[in-house]
């Protein structure tokens, strides 16, 4: 099977990633030398952002947004997504730059999604696929999602997974503007959205490894965060106004 990857779009948003952000550049175009790369920069002070305008001029398919301040990864993936959409392409992938999500895996999303409009890449379908995490923060990470199920009914192991592939027709289906999670949950709002709308998701097995570098973005506040999305998510349906 022919993989469209000339059709595909990668966004990473990043903040302070610079022992990570030319080793992703490489990895990604090395391996996809066709597929197209966004970087949203929210104004890291470390010099993120000119490390990827340094290679611009190298990988002809590396783009970056920059903005000033860290406005958060809700808001960058949208800009992301916004972006996408103007220019055509057909399948907008959200993927971290800290190695976390294996770039040799892009092509399994990739090729689920010709038959899905969204597909996760699930840390928990068909067991738990998570390299050095402590275990109380796994423990925390799985029942976060096994409380998002319960209470949204989304048929979704991996709620809150941050490495996904869009078909456009699944972000043409969302009002972009009207999404109102900013943090980790993020992610579930999309997929409770898509899912609602009775688009097909698709959940991949991948192997996530916590970060080789750099310092993790994850604190309490985004566990407490998720767990108003989900009735609030919960709630919007109920009422019609989702």
């Amino acid at each position: 099977m022919v993989l469209p990857f000339e059709q595909a779009l990668i966004i990473i948003p990043t903040y302070n990633e610079i022992d990570n952000i030319e080793n992703m550049i490489r990895a990604l175009f090395g391996l996809y030398p066709t597929i197209s790369l966004l970087i949203i920069e929210d104004g890291s002070p470390d010099g993120t952002a000119y490390v990827v305008k340094s290679l611009m001029s190298e990988f002809k398919n590396l783009s970056i947004i920059e903005r000033t301040g860290k406005l958060g990864l809700g808001t960058a993936y949208i800009a992301g997504f916004k972006w996408a959409l103007q220019k055509n392409f057909q399948y907008i992938f959200e993927m971290d730059c800290d190695f976390s999500h294996d770039p040799l895996q892009v092509c399994d999303l990739l090729a689920a999604a010709v038959d899905n409009d969204l597909v996760i890449g699930s840390r928990y379908i068909g067991g738990i696929r998570i390299i050095n995490w402590p275990m109380q923060r796994l423990l925390l990470s799985y029942a976060a999602s096994i409380y998002a199920r319960f209470i949204t009914g989304i048929p979704v192991y991996d709620t809150t997974g941050g490495f996904k592939c869009f078909k456009r027709t699944s972000l043409l289906a969302l009002d972009l503007d009207r999404i109102i999670s900013n943090g980790y949950s993020f992610q579930l709002e999309l997929n409770y959205k898509i899912w609602v709308k009775g688009l097909k998701i698709k959940e991949v097995p991948i192997i996530f490894y916590e970060r080789r570098n750099g310092q993790s973005k994850m604190g309490g506040g985004i566990i407490v965060e998720a767990v108003f999305a989900v009735f609030r998510l919960r709630l919007k349906k109920m009422l019609g106004s989702l």
